[in-house]
Parts: structure tokens; C-alpha cells; sequence
């Protein structure tokens, strides 16, 4: 066998095609058969879990029936099991032999939410999503007890995209309660949500939600079809399905979107879209995605239509700024010495006098340097995170001008580049601006400015490739959209904004009927 072989053929299983037992357990489409037979299930079940530390198999008695409850103390509140079910007083009711698992519930625990198990594989599933599955003799099925899940985070505000005047929920890793959260805000019995499960070994929950009224049909079909298609061994978080269902294309530019803010989603919900919840995961993914709504945060809706048309306008000019900055001032430092003022280009060159490097090394070195500060805060701990980055960005920024590595004037360039990027409210859209700046500052050192632009086209003629679940990803200006345009660039006032983007083909266009600017009542009499 060659190398190229052992390293990169796959290899095939020594047991064949036959699945182990713990993937037999883990298929929706296998189920093993439940005994009537007390002894034999429990024995079952141990064999399974034998290994497990946090697994417990009481015995209990049913009034004269023997029964067993089998739960994950980690994944439910044992003070909760104790209280609602191994404490229950069970005396022998009138009829000393239920006939049915249905009358042992309805004896001993009425007022619990419960399930049934018919299959071997339900009871295991069951306990391992924190119910407890007790088990009687002589019964056909289980009975599987909600007590109550462990604690878990409580709602906070959100942490990467704050807002000054709005709603302060964020969205937390538990997907009962992200749901809770949007359907707490969206009152509509048409507002549907659908579970799948993903993942070989995670089987991690994933919820589909949508308006049925106003979703387009050929979308949702879609948006379905490629979360069947996902075959992995875990899903971890909603990065995951995020890759796996993004149209093929090698892209910096994120092609769905997401976020940790409720009203955000309902607001896409609003307009026809679909989010995607992943059990485990406080980030939540809306799609279809387009460019523009990289550029929109939820407090847009909440200030005065013109300010947040002029704070849109920034992002749109802080996203250039972030991008092209670098690459310019590379470009008429080294090639288009004419095209600065007089006066500038002196001050400039008087600054660089001394320097020992080209002015791409130059703004290479600073950019790296940034960026490693600004990953170095992020994952130092909160209490000196931020206090390091802005503390090592002003020492190492002070100590290399007068060192004479580097000019003031690329310092300024390198701060003001670095505050341009985070004006963007979605931090993975920032990412990308951050990428194509090293890109451009390349092309402008070989070209100087016919490179920049021959890059920017290039990038332009990509975006227009671009396709997220069908919908092009420049849409509604490429293809331009008339209609469209009044919630793209500026914000139009709310009772203008009459239809849904035309681009999603929402089965109900008409967002609201009869809206109209609101006016001062007519003037009564001759007041004084």
C-alpha cells in the first residue's frame, strides 16, 4: 500500500457492515422489542448503562405491583423525582391490579406531564432526554415522567449585540425556552415550529420555525431538505448546521445569519424568513440572508426613522472604511505620490523619514499586531481582557513610533481601520472585512490603485455569484428591486414600509392595509 493510500483512502470497518450496539440505540428506525416482563427490561437497560455513573434503577411498588424507575440523576432534579415519585404515598387502590399502564397513571400520577414507550429504544431515549421511565410488570409500555429539568442559565442580556433602546432578552442554550421567547412576542397560531433531530451520537434538537401565512412554500421545502440531508456524528452548536447548509461556495462572506436577540428573529420571521434553533446553542440563524441585513440591527426600529437612517449610512461608510483604508494609504505612499496634496504628502514623508520599511511591511506589521491584541482580549479573562488590548494597544503603539518602526500617521490609520470594523452589528460579517483588508493591502502593494479597484470588482462580481438558498445575495439591488429599496440604505418610516421583500416571495407580500402617515386632528373653532 502506498503512503498516499494508508493516509487518505477510507478504511473499512474490520466487523463489516454490522453497527454496534450503541449506534442500534441511537437510529430513529430500530427499535428492539419491551418485554412484559419487569426483569428482563431492567436487565436490559442496565446492560446498556452499566458504565454510566450517573444512571439509578430504583424498584418501587405500585400498590401490589413491583415496578422500577430508571433516570440520568444529571439531566433532571433528583429533589424533584424524590418528592413527585419515590415519596408518593402508593397504596393499593380499589382495584388491587390496574388493568392498564394508562389507569397506573392516572392513579399515582395525574398530574405529572408524561409520555409512553412501546419500544426498547423509546425508553432509552427517553431517559436520556431527563425523564424518568418507570417500568411495571406485566406492562407492554413505560410510562416516562417530565419531573424537571436541571437548572440552567437564566435569560440575560445580550452579550455581542447590545442595543441602547429596546428589548434586554437574549436568547439562552436551552430551545424550550429560545421558542418561549418568540412566541411571546409573535401571538399567531400560524406560527409553527418543526423538530429534527441531528447528529449520529449528539441527536441534538433542531427546531424549524416559520409563519405558515406568510413563508414561502419552495423556500421551507428547501430549508427542510438540506437539514435531512446533514449526516454527522454531533452537532454542537448552530455553527455546525450553519455550514452544512450554506449553498457550496468558498466565500469569506457569511451566508446566513444569526444572533442572540429574540425581537431580531421575529422581525425576519415577520418578513417571511426562517430560523433555525439549535438545542444547546443561544445563537439562533435566520434564512434565507442577503448582504443588507448585515447592515441592520434591531434598534433601528425603535429611534426616529432619521437617525437611524444616518447610523445606517455609517455602517455602510464604516464597512468601506474598514476594507479599503490600509490598502489606499499603501497605494499613494508607494505608487500615486501626486494624487495627495502637497502639504500632506510633506508631512507624511517627514513622518516616514527614518523608517526602515516599506510602508506595506509597515502597515502588515501594525495590522497583525492588532489583530493579535484583539484576540488576546477576547479570550483573556473579562476582568483584564479589555484593559490588556487597550492598554498593549496604546504601549505598543507609542513604543514603535518612537522606536521609529513605524510612522504616527499608520497608527492612526491601523486605530481608525480597527474602530471601522466594529461598527458592524454582526461580529462573523466584521470577520470577513477583517480577512479581505490583508487581501487588498497585497494587491495595492503590487498595483497601487488599479489593483484596489480590479479587487473591488472582483469582489463585487462574487457577492453577485452568491446565492443563500436560492436567493441572491445582493438582492433587492442586484437584481435591483423598485420596490424593495425602502429598507435597504435609509429606514423608511414604519407606516410606509407597507410590503415584504419581493426577493423571498412571501405567500401573504402585504406586510400592513390602510397605513398612512399620521397628522395634527383638524383645528376646531376659533380658539383663542
Amino acid at each position: 500500500m502506498s503512503l498516499s493510500d494508508f493516509l487518505f483512502k477510507r478504511r473499512k470497518n474490520k466487523n463489516g457492515d454490522k453497527a454496534p450496539v450503541e449506534e442500534i440505540f441511537q437510529k430513529g428506525d430500530v427499535s428492539k422489542e419491551y418485554y412484559r416482563s419487569l426483569s428482563k427490561n431492567k436487565k436490559a437497560i442496565q446492560e446498556l448503562f452499566k458504565n454510566t455513573f450517573d444512571f439509578s434503577c430504583d424498584d418501587i411498588k405500585l400498590g401490589e405491583l413491583n415496578a422500577c424507575v430508571c433516570y440520568l440523576g444529571t439531566m433532571l432534579s433528583v429533589d424533584s423525582l424524590t418528592n413527585k415519585v419515590l415519596n408518593v404515598p402508593r397504596e393499593p387502590s380499589v382495584s388491587t391490579k390496574p388493568k392498564n399502564i394508562e389507569a397506573i397513571r392516572d392513579h399515582y400520577f395525574p398530574t405529572l406531564a408524561f409520555e409512553y414507550a412501546d419500544t426498547f429504544h423509546r425508553v432509552v431515549w427517553h431517559v436520556l432526554n431527563g425523564f424518568a421511565v418507570i417500568m411495571v410488570e406485566g406492562q407492554g409500555k413505560a410510562l416516562s415522567l417530565e419531573i424537571g429539568n436541571i437548572e440552567k442559565r437564566a435569560i440575560t442580556e445580550p452579550s455581542t449585540q447590545t442595543i441602547i433602546r429596546g428589548p434586554k432578552e437574549a436568547f439562552t442554550e436551552d430551545i424550550n425556552t429560545n421558542i418561549s421567547l418568540i412566541r411571546k412576542r409573535i401571538k399567531n397560531p400560524y406560527l409553527t415550529f418543526e423538530g429534527f433531530y441531528i447528529g449520529r451520537d449528539t441527536k441534538t434538537t433542531v427546531g424549524i420555525g416559520y409563519v405558515s401565512t406568510i413563508a414561502n412554500a419552495d423556500i421551507l421545502a428547501e430549508v427542510r431538505q438540506r437539514i435531512k440531508k446533514i449526516d454527522v456524528g454531533g452537532i454542537l452548536d448552530s455553527g455546525n448546521i450553519e455550514e452544512l447548509i450554506v449553498d457550496k461556495s468558498f466565500t469569506p462572506f457569511p451566508l446566513v445569519f444569526n444572533t442572540e436577540r429574540p425581537d431580531s428573529i421575529c422581525g425576519h420571521l415577520l418578513e417571511g424568513k426562517i430560523a433555525l434553533i439549535v438545542d444547546g446553542s443561544p445563537f439562533v440563524l435566520a434564512v434565507p440572508s442577503v448582504l443588507t441585513d448585515f447592515f441592520q440591527s434591531s434598534e433601528d426600529y425603535y429611534q426616529p426613522f432619521l437617525m437611524s437612517s444616518f447610523i445606517r449610512i455609517i455602517r455602510y461608510m464604516s464597512f468601506m472604511i474598514a476594507l479599503v483604508l490600509p490598502s489606499l494609504y499603501v497605494a499613494l505612499s508607494t505608487f500615486h505620490q501626486e494624487l495627495m496634496p502637497t502639504q500632506l504628502l510633506i508631512s507624511i514623508q517627514a513622518q516616514r523619514e527614518g523608517v526602515p520599511f516599506p510602508a506595506v511591511i509597515e502597515i502588515f506589521m501594525m495590522e497583525l499586531t492588532f489583530e493579535i491584541m484583539r484576540e488576546a482580549g477576547v479570550r483573556m479573562p473579562r476582568a483584564v481582557g479589555q484593559t490588556v488590548s487597550i492598554v498593549g494597544a496604546l504601549v505598543i503603539g507609542q513604543a514603535a513610533v518612537e522606536a521609529g518602526l513605524v510612522s504616527n500617521v499608520l497608527v492612526i490609520i491601523v486605530a481608525f481601520t480597527a474602530i471601522a470594523s466594529f461598527v458592524s452589528p454582526i461580529y462573523n460579517f466584521s470577520i470577513s472585512t477583517r480577512l479581505l483588508r490583508f487581501v487588498l493591502i497585497l494587491c495595492a502593494a503590487i498595483f497601487g490603485l488599479y489593483g484596489v479597484l480590479l479587487f473591488l470588482i472582483i469582489m463585487v462580481i462574487h457577492l453577485v455569484s452568491l446565492r443563500s438558498l436560492g436567493v441572491p445575495y445582493l438582492a433587492p439591488v442586484a437584481p435591483f428591486k423598485l420596490f424593495d429599496q425602502d429598507d435597504v440604505f435609509l429606514r423608511m418610516p414604519i407606516w410606509a414600509n407597507k410590503k415584504r421583500p419581493s426577493y423571498l416571495f412571501p405567500e401573504s407580500p402585504m406586510k400592513k392595509k390602510g397605513s398612512h402617515k399620521p397628522s395634527p386632528p383638524p383645528a376646531k373653532g376659533g380658539g383663542k
